[in-house]
C-alpha cells in the first residue's frame, strides 16, 4: 500500500522531483566518473614515471571525494527540507484522515529509497558511459596509447559511489523521520499562509550598511590583489573574514534597497508587470541572504578553481616545450669548504665523477656541451645596482630585493655554443663588453630598467660596459620553468678560472626513434646514479648536485597538470551543481507559493506573454546577483594566484577564463533554464 501511495506521489510531483532528481544523477554520475580513473586508465600504455602520476591523481580524488560527498550530502538535505515544504499540506490532509506520523515518516521512507535507486541506477548507467571519454581525456593528457582500449566498468567506483550515497540518503530519512514526528497539524495546515505585505527596511539602514561593505570589501581587495606582496597569514585571514562577511551585508542592503530605488524609478516601475516582478523579486532576496552569500562564495571558489588550474596546466606544459630544449642536464659543484657560506659550493668536474667508475657521460649523447659557470665574490646584485640600491630597495618589496645575490657569470663562447645547441640566438661581445640574461619572476624587466643607463660591471676587477640596452631573455639551465635569475655574459679573457662554480653538461641523445630515445635515457641515468652514488659516499667534502631529464620533466609537468585539472573540474563542476540547484528549488518553490497572484493576473486580464517576460526577469536576476559578485571576486582572487603561484603560472588567463565561463554557462544557465521553464510550468497551474 505505501509503496502504491509513494508511486502516485511521485508521479502526482514530478515538477517538484524534476530539478531534485536532475542533481541526483548529475552528482551520482560525476562522482562515479572522477572516482573510476584509476579503472578506465589500466589499459593505457604509460611509462613508470606517468603510472605513478596516475596513481597520485587517483588518490587526490579519493581524498577529495570525501569533501565531495559532505557538499552533496547538504545539498541533498537542503533539497529535501524544500520538498517537504511544499508537501506541509499533503501531510496535514494526512494526518486529519487518521494517518500516523510514524505512516508518513515510511511513507517517506519509502519515496527517498525509489528515488534514492532510480536516481543511483540511472547515474552510474550515465558514469559509466562518461567515464569512456574520461579515459580519452586522461590517454590525451598524459600522451598515452589507446591501442588496448577496451570498455570497462569500475566495480571499486561503483561500491563507493553507493556507499557515499547511500549514507547520504540514510541522512535524509533521518531528518525527515524527525521533522515529521516534532510537526502539528495546525502548522502543517498553516504553512502555505503568508502575509501580502512585504517588510520594507529602512531604506538609509540600508545605504549605510552597504557603503560600509563595499569599503570593507574594497579593502580585502586591495589587500589581497594589489598589496599581496606585503601580504602576512594574519593579514590574509582577515581580509578573507572580511570579505565573506562583507559579502553577506552588501546581499542583505542590496535586499533592503532594490525595491525602493526601483518604485523611485516610476517610469521604469509602472511600465508592465514591472512592479509585480520587483516586488517578486524584492521578496526571494529578502528571504535568501544567507544562501545567495554561500551561493557568491561557492560561484568565486569555482571560477578562480577552474581557470588557476587549467592556467597552471598550460603554464607548465608551455613552460617545459621553451625552457626545456635538451635530452638531459646535469650539474655539479664540490664545497668550497667556507665555515662562513656552508651554503657556498664552487669547482668540481662532473669528468671526475664518471671516472672513479671507469664511465663516460659522453657515450650516449650525439651533441652536448660541458661548460662551467662562474662567480665573482665581489660582484654581487647591490655590487651591479651601485648607488641605484637605495632607489631600487625603497620601491621594490618583493623577495628578489631582499637579499643579495652573488651574479652568475658565463663566458661568451659558452653562452653561443649553449645558445646553439637551444636553437637561439647568438651574439657578439667586444673586449670591454657585457651582455645580460633573464627570464624569471620579472628579472628581465629589472635588468633592462638598469641597462637602459648604460652601467658597468667590475667583473673580476675589470669594467665591462653593456653591449645592449634590454636584457636578453632565455634560459641558461634548462627546467620546468623559467629560472634564470640572471647571468651575466662576458668575454673569455674577462673570466678568472679561479672563479668555477658549477660545472654543467646539456647534451641531446643519439637516438631519434621514441623506443631507443628511451633506452638512451635509461643507460645515461643509470650511469649517473651509480657514478654519484660512489662518489659521494667516498668524498669527504659535501656535494652538490642535480641532474634531470626532457622526458621526466614533462612528464612532471604533465602530471601536475593533471592532478590540478582533474581536481578542479571536480569541485567546480559539483560547486557549480550545488549552486545551480539551491537557486533553482528556491525559484521553483516562490513560484508555487505565488500561484494565486498569477491566476489574479490572467484573471485582470494580462497577456501570457507579460507573465512569461517577468517570470523570466525574476530567475534571471535572481540567478544573475550572486554570480556579478562572485566574478568580481574571482577577478581579485585570480590576481592573487597569479602572485602566489608566479613559479607556475607563466601564460595568459584568456583561455581559461574563457572555459570557465563555458562551463558556468553551460550548467549554471542551464539550471537557469530549467528553473525558467519549470517555473512557468507551475504558474501555469491554475489557469
Amino acid at each position: 500500500m505505501l509503496f502504491k501511495i509513494s508511486l502516485s506521489n511521485i508521479r502526482k510531483s514530478l515538477k517538484d522531483y524534476a530539478i531534485y532528481f536532475f542533481t541526483l544523477v548529475l552528482g551520482v554520475a560525476v562522482f562515479y566518473v572522477f572516482n573510476a580513473i584509476e579503472t578506465q586508465t589500466s589499459f593505457l600504455k604509460v611509462n613508470e614515471d606517468q603510472r605513478e602520476m596516475i596513481k597520485v591523481l587517483t588518490t587526490s580524488i579519493s581524498a577529495v571525494s570525501v569533501f565531495i560527498a559532505v557538499v552533496l550530502g547538504l545539498l541533498i538535505v537542503y533539497a529535501s527540507r524544500f520538498l517537504m515544504k511544499r508537501r506541509n499540506k499533503e501531510f496535514a490532509l494526512y494526518m486529519m484522515l487518521g494517518m500516523s506520523k510514524w505512516r508518513i515518516s515510511a511513507l517517506l521512507l519509502c519515496e527517498t529509497v525509489i528515488i534514492g535507486i532510480g536516481s543511483l541506477f540511472v547515474g552510474l548507467l550515465i558514469g559509466v558511459g562518461l567515464s569512456q571519454v574520461m579515459s580519452a581525456v586522461v590517454a590525451n593528457l598524459f600522451e598515452a596509447d589507446m591501442n588496448a582500449y577496451k570498455f570497462t566498468v569500475s566495480g571499486s567506483a561503483i561500491t563507493k559511489t553507493i556507499i557515499y550515497f547511500g549514507i547520504m540518503y540514510a541522512v535524509v530519512m533521518l531528518r525527515s523521520g524527525f521533522v515529521i514526528s516534532k510537526c502539528r497539524l495546525i502548522t502543517l495546515m498553516n504553512s502555505g499562509r503568508r502575509s501580502e505585505k512585504i517588510t520594507m527596511k529602512n531604506l538609509w539602514v540600508c545605504v549605510i550598511v552597504f557603503l560600509i561593505s563595499a569599503a570593507a570589501l574594497g579593502w580585502a581587495y586591495y589587500s589581497v590583489g594589489w598589496n599581496a606582496e606585503n601580504l602576512s597569514l594574519r593579514k590574509f585571514g582577515v581580509a578573507i573574514l572580511i570579505g565573506c562577511v562583507a559579502t553577506f551585508f552588501i546581499f542583505w542592503s542590496v535586499a533592503g534597497m532594490l525595491l525602493r530605488v526601483m518604485m523611485s524609478a516610476k517610469g521604469i516601475y509602472h511600465h508592465g508587470l514591472n512592479s509585480f516582478t520587483f516586488r517578486q523579486l524584492s521578496s526571494k532576496v529578502n528571504t535568501t541572504v544567507a544562501s545567495m552569500t554561500v551561493i557568491c562564495l561557492m560561484l568565486f571558489v569555482t571560477i578562480c578553481t577552474l581557470s588557476t588550474a587549467f592556467t597552471i596546466r598550460n603554464s607548465m606544459n608551455q613552460g617545459v616545450e621553451e625552457n626545456y630544449p635538451v635530452d638531459f642536464y646535469v650539474q655539479f659543484a664540490e664545497s668550497a669548504d667556507d665555515p662562513e657560506k656552508p651554503w657556498f659550493y664552487k669547482g668540481g668536474n662532473i669528468d671526475d665523477v664518471y671516472a672513479q667508475q671507469n664511465e663516460s657521460i659522453y657515450d650516449e649523447f650525439g651533441e652536448y656541451l660541458h661548460f662551467h659557470d662562474y662567480i665573482d665574490d665581489d660582484f654581487t646584485f647591490y655590487d651591479y645596482l651601485g648607488d641605484k640600491r637605495d632607489e631600487f630597495l625603497e620601491n621594490n618589496n618583493e623577495i628578489y630585493s631582499r637579499f643579495n645575490f652573488t651574479e652568475t657569470i658565463i663566458k661568451l663562447s659558452d653562452y653561443n655554443a649553449l645558445m646553439k645547441l637551444y636553437g637561439k640566438e647568438q651574439i657578439e661581445l667586444a673586449d670591454d663588453e657585457y651582455a645580460v640574461c633573464a627570464n624569471a619572476l620579472g628579472f628581465t624587466d629589472i635588468y633592462t630598467g638598469f641597462l637602459k643607463d648604460k652601467p658597468e660591471a667590475v667583473i673580476y676587477g675589470k669594467s665591462l660596459k653593456p653591449k645592449f640596452t634590454k636584457c636578453i631573455e632565455t634560459s641558461i639551465y634548462p627546467g620546468m620553468q623559467a629560472n634564470n635569475a640572471g647571468a651575466f655574459i662576458v668575454p673569455d679573457n674577462a673570466v678568472s678560472e679561479n672563479g668555477q662554480c658549477f660545472d654543467n653538461f646539456v647534451g641531446n641523445y643519439k637516438a631519434t626513434d621514441k623506443k631507443e630515445i628511451e633506452a638512451a635515457e635509461k643507460t645515461a641515468r643509470a650511469k649517473w646514479e651509480n657514478a654519484i652514488h660512489w662518489y659521494t659516499s667516498d668524498t669527504k667534502g659535501g656535494t652538490n648536485y642535480n641532474m634531470s631529464t626532457r622526458i621526466e620533466t614533462v612528464n612532471s609537468a604533465i602530471g601536475i597538470g593533471a592532478i590540478v585539472t582533474f581536481l578542479g573540474l571536480y569541485i567546480g563542476f559539483i560547486f557549480l551543481v550545488s549552486c545551480g540547484a539551491i537557486l533553482a528549488l528556491k525559484e521553483l518553490s516562490e513560484s508555487a507559493d505565488s500561484l494565486p497572484r498569477y491566476t489574479m493576473l490572467r484573471k485582470l486580464g494580462v497577456e501570457e506573454k507579460e507573465i512569461t517576460k517577468s517570470i523570466f526577469r525574476q530567475s534571471g536576476i535572481f540567478f544573475l546577483l550572486p554570480l556579478l559578485l562572485a566574478c568580481l571576486h574571482a577577478y581579485v582572487g585570480m590576481r592573487f594566484g597569479r602572485f602566489g603561484l608566479e613559479l607556475l603560472i607563466t601564460g595568459d588567463y584568456i583561455k581559461p577564463v574563457l572555459f570557465t565561463a563555458a562551463l558556468v554557462v553551460l550548467i549554471y544557465g542551464g539550471y537557469f533554464l530549467l528553473t525558467f521553464l519549470g517555473s512557468k510550468a507551475v504558474t501555469r497551474e491554475q489557469k
